[in-house]
């Protein structure tokens, strides 16, 4: 009864779960609307002013950026969702809460990006695989084999397991949707000047830590999640555990190894990238892969809902109601 009367609980579970089904049925809006394109350019309209020839003030400058673009999204996007409440009632506060989490993470968006990488890699047709990856990864695609294509897909869809569907929902979870545009907010400053190159090595470092801070308990917990989900798919989830434990911290990246060697386990393959890592035990690599990598990541984001997400909303409705 406790759990029926709390508002917060009752809203941020209808939210999550009609932004899943949205993101499900209909996936990632158009980029024109997309609110994190809009992040985007508003972040490459700051990041030329806060640039100066003094390292030491520029590494401030850094901060600042981040901290005021999480300001100038998640503030206006928690005062819009409050004033909707207000004036229109509980309803539209649903629904359009749940339209705007579902921008921040991207489950049907990776299967879409990825399955006519699968296709085409069937069909030999390595040119246009090569041209699909240049969306999903930051290596330059057009000098990678075939096994190397696929590798890099399927990296990719165990890497954006954590930052582009479970993270958004852990954060959600804390802090409603305001929250999910916060971490969205960093992870988009992170892919856009989160660099070590001259050029953002300092403007970029804050951006950079906040997002390795950010994804560090949900990169951990979705890891550990993907096991299950291999169990539960008939996957080779002890693999997957063993391959976990031996590889995870093969990476530069403190988190991507999680998932990464995770999944290299569970489908009994190496995933490779030249001359930084090797996950994983030598398999055959195959565009099949690629399917049953997604498999691995929708389950898995099915789990995280329900093993995390929903104990974490559950337990912020008690402690606001007993407060």
């Amino acid at each position: 009864m406790l759990l029926i009367e709390s508002g917060v609980f009752v809203d941020s579970l209808l939210i999550f779960i009609l932004a899943f089904l949205i993101d499900a049925v209909f996936g990632e809006f158009p980029d024109r609307m997309h609110p994190t394109v809009w992040i985007g350019k508003v972040i490459a309209f700051f990041k030329p002013k806060f640039k100066t020839d003094n390292s030491r003030i520029e590494k401030i400058n850094g901060v600042i950026l981040c901290l005021l673009v999480i300001l100038l999204v998640a503030v206006p996007v928690g005062l819009l969702l409050f004033g909707i409440r207000y004036f229109f009632g509980w309803i539209p506060y649903i629904v359009v809460s749940a339209i705007l989490f579902e921008t921040t993470f991207a489950a049907k968006c990776m299967r879409q990006y990825t399955v006519p990488i699968a296709e085409a890699v069937k069909n030999k047709d390595f040119d246009k695989a090569r041209r699909c990856l240049y969306y999903i990864v930051r290596r330059d695609p057009t000098k990678l084999s075939e096994q190397q294509i696929v590798s890099a897909a399927v990296e990719s869809i165990a890497e954006s397991t954590t930052d582009g569907i479970t993270t958004p929902f852990f954060f959600f979870a804390l802090f409603g949707v305001p929250g999910a545009f916060a971490f969205r907010v960093i992870n988009t400053l992170d892919s856009m000047v989160g660099y070590k190159d001259p050029e953002h090595m300092n403007i970029g470092w804050f951006s950079a830590k906040l997002d390795t801070i950010a994804n560090y308990i949900p990169a951990r917990l979705t890891a550990i999640l993907m096991v299950v989900a291999a169990a539960l798919l008939g996957e080779n989830w002890r693999e997957s555990w063993r391959i976990l434990q031996r590889d995870k911290t093969k990476t530069n990246s403190v988190n991507a190894g999680w998932t990464m060697s995770a999944m290299a386990g569970a489908l009994g393959v190496q995933l490779e990238k030249s001359g930084h890592y090797a996950l994983g035990d030598k398999g055959e690599i195959s565009p099949a892969h690629i399917r049953r990598a997604l498999r691995i990541m929708e389950l898995t984001s099915v789990l995280f809902g329900a093993v995390v997400v929903f104990p974490i909303i559950t337990l912020k409705a008690l402690v606001i109601r007993l407060v």
